[in-house]
């Protein structure tokens, strides 16, 4: 019997291209979430559902359709998802890691020395026509090179930000929750300390933990008064991971001297190709489970 599949958003067209001729596809090509009356609706009769990190599937939705086998998620975290209540159900949940390791790495270094060089803040005074002269002491900023880099959280894309800075000839601490190898460790030149010595030694912290109950708000008003006057925080990870309201008290204050968030845009992982990649591991984790085969990427 062929096999349904609701797409509940927007997917390149090479990546709707793996699903095979016999499946039927319900595309909703639009970057706008379906209304959940009309999520729950659609994917009625479904044997698999793709999806993005705009579409909240929690239990209701997943008993939508007594056929749902999987829910391929386009996107690392998962936090969308009720991942319980799918395994209660019998529904396999994937996702995509790896494609977009080294793209969102990429990212949060854009976000480190934007906010370091305050670039941002020179383009808003070049085009607000208050820029008349040169100045000795406009938009001082940090350097980068030689400075010490903390990384909270060290998988694949904390590891990745880890490599980049070898090229800065920086200092790298890390914290995880899992010690890395003593091989990798040597071969990133990074250090495993405790989060409260990362903080008070980092000139940048970045942020790269998934969103669990545990790291809600880990960047907290406690966090954020244990860092250098002069350090830099950086978040390429979920955003409630920072307590918001603490952050922009401590920038108000003084406690640090900046942040670069990747909570707006959220373009991270907003290339072409990383894009691509990963709509296609989503489709082709959908398929391997429809096909009675074992997903690529499946959430643990």
């Amino acid at each position: 019997m062929a096999k349904s599949i609701l797409v509940s958003n927007t997917l390149p067209k090479e990546a709707l291209g793996l699903v095979p001729k016999e499946f039927t596809v319900d595309l909703h090509n639009t970057d706008h979430p379906l209304p959940k009356a009309e999520l729950v609706a659609r994917l009625k009769g479904k044997d698999g559902l793709i999806c993005h990190i705009i579409s909240a599937i929690d239990d209701e939705v997943l008993g939508a359709s007594p056929n749902l086998k999987v829910v391929a998620n386009v996107a690392v975290g998962y936090n969308n998802i009720d991942v319980a209540a799918a395994r209660r159900r019998g529904i396999i949940v994937t996702n995509t890691p790896d494609v977009l390791t080294e793209t969102t790495a990429d990212f949060a270094w854009t976000l480190l020395m934007a906010a370091a060089r305050r670039t941002v803040e020179a383009d808003h005074y070049a085009r607000s026509g208050e820029w008349k002269r040169w100045q000795w002491d406009l938009l001082w900023g940090m350097d980068v090179h030689g400075k010490t880099l903390g990384i909270l959280g060290f998988g694949r894309i904390g590891r990745a930000v880890a490599r980049r800075a070898g090229g800065f000839a920086m200092r790298v601490l890390y914290h995880d929750a899992v010690r890395a190898d003593a091989s990798l460790e040597r071969e990133l030149r990074a250090t495993h300390v405790d989060q409260d010595t990362l903080l008070r030694e980092s000139d940048f912290v970045t942020v790269h933990t998934p969103l669990l109950p545990e790291t809600r708000h880990l960047i907290d008003a406690g966090a954020l008064g244990k860092m250098k006057k002069t350090a830099i925080l950086v978040n390429a990870a979920r955003g409630p991971i920072v307590d918001e309201a603490a952050l922009a008290r401590a920038l108000r204050e003084g406690w640090i001297a900046g942040a670069g968030l990747d909570v707006f845009a959220h373009i991270a992982s907003a290339s072409h190709d990383t894009r691509l990649a990963m709509a296609s591991l989503a489709v082709r984790n959908c398929v391997a489970v429809l096909e009675g085969k074992p997903p690529i990427t499946p959430v643990p």
